[in-house]
């Protein structure tokens, strides 16, 4: 198994590098790639250094498995065929690709054989709120048809990448020392403060994030599923949060979808309020799993629930999902179509 990382230097792709360690993902041979600047970098994995190649328009795909690509939405659409050209399956974790109808858009927890119809050789990792929501909704999803879904996402500086959390970290320094603050990857200082915009405004009003959502969801979970998002950022460092509101065809009591995240595949119920117990980003970094709190009756919808999520943005929400699609395509003998 031949398997490459493109964008090896950046949060996600170090993640990758972590997680396929961890997981002891089967690689005989594994290939880093990144930018101009990041080419010549050397990272260990499993006991062996391994220097970034600048990534270029040439054979260096040729022989390769998999490839787990973040570099941006940009780099994808450019070099997609270079990486795909030779049969290396291209696991994409930018927004390029995930709306197109030949490209399979895939949360191996609620639709992984999706994953083994991908003409052009690409699968898309969905956007990291769309991912730990909807691992969250298909529980609910089969005790009732889901009609919709509100949200308010709390998402941390980890989802605009690696310099963002270190500008969060800068900010309360110089906050703190009583300098002027460094605004770079956020439209406003974020220390002490809630951003509620991520992502550019559409004409509808909505942020091009919240409209990830929307669409992504719908493709997903193969619904006619409508979602209302207010995606804010908010300065905890990683991990998402997510306020969730549902709707579904029959009334669905607190216990059956308590018992329903208990026992959902990639969901850990945290759920005890009058003891303090429920999940917080700030204890969940570096976990798997989509944790789930807050579970009550809607008191404005009679067919309503709410519940709160917490997620590993860089892990589940991004870097994790990608590994898990392609274990999948290794288990099913599809790495190859």
């Amino acid at each position: 198994m031949k398997v490459a990382i493109v964008g090896a230097s950046g949060a996600v792709g170090q993640e990758f590098l972590r997680i396929l360690a961890e997981r002891e993902f089967p690689i005989d041979e594994l290939l880093l790639f990144g930018s101009k600047r990041s080419a010549g970098r050397t990272y260990s994995f499993r006991g062996k250094d391994i220097t970034v190649k600048e990534l270029q328009h040439n054979d260096d795909f040729k022989g390769v498995d998999i490839a787990f690509t973040s570099a941006g939405g940009g780099t994808s659409q450019e070099f997609a065929e270079t990486i795909t050209k030779y049969g290396a399956v291209m696991i994409d974790n930018s927004s390029a690709f995930r709306m197109d109808a030949d490209v399979p858009l895939v949360v191996p927890e609620c639709n992984a054989e999706d994953a083994l119809n991908r003409p052009r050789g690409i699968i898309a990792n969905p956007n990291c709120t769309t991912i730990m929501m909807v691992v969250a909704l298909q529980a609910i999803e089969r005790l009732s048809h889901i009609k919709k879904v509100h949200i308010a996402s709390y998402q941390s500086a980890s989802g605009a990448g690696a310099a963002a959390m270190a500008e969060l970290d800068d900010q309360y320094r110089q906050a703190l020392a009583g300098e002027e603050v460094t605004v770079s990857k956020f439209p406003h200082q974020l220390a002490y403060n809630v951003i509620p915009q991520i992502d550019v405004f559409t004409e509808n009003g909505y942020t091009k994030e919240e409209m990830k959502m929307y669409n992504e969801t719908k493709k997903i979970m193969h619904s006619d599923v409508v979602t209302s998002a207010m995606c804010v950022r908010v300065p905890s460092l990683r991990s998402h949060s997510e306020s969730i509101w549902v709707e579904t065809e029959r009334p669905v009591s607190v216990e059956e979808a308590r018992d329903a995240f208990a026992k959902g595949e990639g969901l850990t119920l945290m759920d005890d309020p009058s003891k303090g117990i429920y999940p917080m980003p700030l204890f969940l970094a570096g976990k798997d799993d989509v944790y789930v709190g807050r579970i009550r009756k809607d008191l404005a919808n009679p067919n309503g629930l709410t519940f709160w999520i917490v997620s590993d943005q860089i892990r589940k929400g991004a870097a994790l999902n990608a590994v898990q699609i392609a274990e999948y395509l290794i288990k099913v003998g599809n790495v190859k179509g």
